[in-house]
């Protein structure tokens, strides 16, 4: 399929995420990109629900959001930002977040993981599973029934998938994992990286950079890094996978979904055809960001 007429207007607007050089982009420049948010104006609506409240999970942050009014318990949508391990946090990802606890009717607890390069593997996702043991732990604290799902879009997606198997393997019961274009093998070596290397916005240097921020070292088939090298997939929770077509993170997306299949995972993948990376966190530019949030509530709904 061509590019979407959307991603084709993105693309001549913000052609790259890190500029030409991202080996030059040192600390204080990546403080000073966190700082902005050129895209702030796209991320949808703030949209005012009865209850926001920033808290702490065992020294974690994160912003607990509920839409219904009632206060009896209700499932629990965990959701990671994307970003790459080095950018993203609540607040850039707020309006993302009241979106999801509105669709789902369920509490979403957005968590504000540690960043690299100042805090590299495994600082985010131990971060990641110290809250969802949290909230496993402490239930009423997270006005949850104990349907508990986890959720994430890019290196987000990667933090969920890496939580998910925590989770079956210390034997908390997830309801379901949503899995947006989530990066799953830092090998890089699939034919979407190929097909994409360069101009469709996630550029193959720039995921490389982005991995060797986070890895810094850590072998790259550790299954907290690859949750794609992880040998054994059954038992896990049920799976919803949303990729781009025109995503360097297509394939290994895609793979991981059959992966999940083989093992007797129930699975729905779903790729937005003409669609680019990042295009489910800027509803004001892509249509599909639309489209992509309804569906993935309703699984989300489906499964809660």
């Amino acid at each position: 399929m061509p590019l979407h007429p959307q991603a084709r207007e993105f693309l001549a607007r913000y052609p790259s995420d890190l500029g030409a050089d991202p080996a030059a982009l040192d600390l204080p420049a990546i403080q000073e990109m966190r700082a902005q948010d050129l895209l702030a104006v796209h991320r949808g609506p703030l949209t005012k629900l009865p209850f926001v409240r920033d808290e702490l999970a065992e020294g974690v942050p994160v912003r607990i959001y509920r839409a219904d009014p009632g206060d009896g318990p209700l499932p629990v949508v965990v959701y990671f930002h994307g970003g790459g391990w080095v950018f993203g946090s609540v607040k850039r990802n707020d309006a993302a977040a009241r979106d999801l606890a509105i669709r789902t009717r369920a509490v979403v607890v957005s968590v504000d993981y540690r960043l690299a390069p100042e805090h590299p593997f495994p600082a985010a996702a131990d971060d990641a599973w110290t809250v969802v043991r949290d909230i496993f732990a402490r239930p009423a604290f997270y006005q949850s029934n104990g349907r508990v799902a986890v959720s994430g879009d890019s290196a987000g997606g990667n933090l969920a998938a890496v939580a998910a198997w925590q989770a079956r393997d210390a034997g908390l019961g997830l309801a379901h994992q949503v899995l947006v274009y989530p990066v799953l093998d830092l090998a890089m070596d699939t034919p979407s990286y190929a097909d994409h290397a360069k101009g469709f916005g996630l550029d193959a240097a720039e995921m490389a950079w982005y991995a060797g921020q986070y890895a810094a070292g850590a072998d790259p088939a550790d299954p907290r890094l690859s949750p794609a090298r992880l040998p054994d997939l059954s038992g896990l929770p049920p799976a919803t996978v949303v990729t781009a077509e025109c995503d360097v993170l297509r394939d290994e997306g895609e793979r991981y979904a059959a992966r999940l299949a083989e093992a007797g995972v129930p699975v729905e993948l779903r790729r937005f055809d003409g669609a680019l990376h990042g295009f489910y966190v800027l509803p004001g530019l892509f249509d599909q960001a639309i489209e992509a949030r309804e569906y993935l509530a309703q699984r989300l709904r489906e499964f809660l």
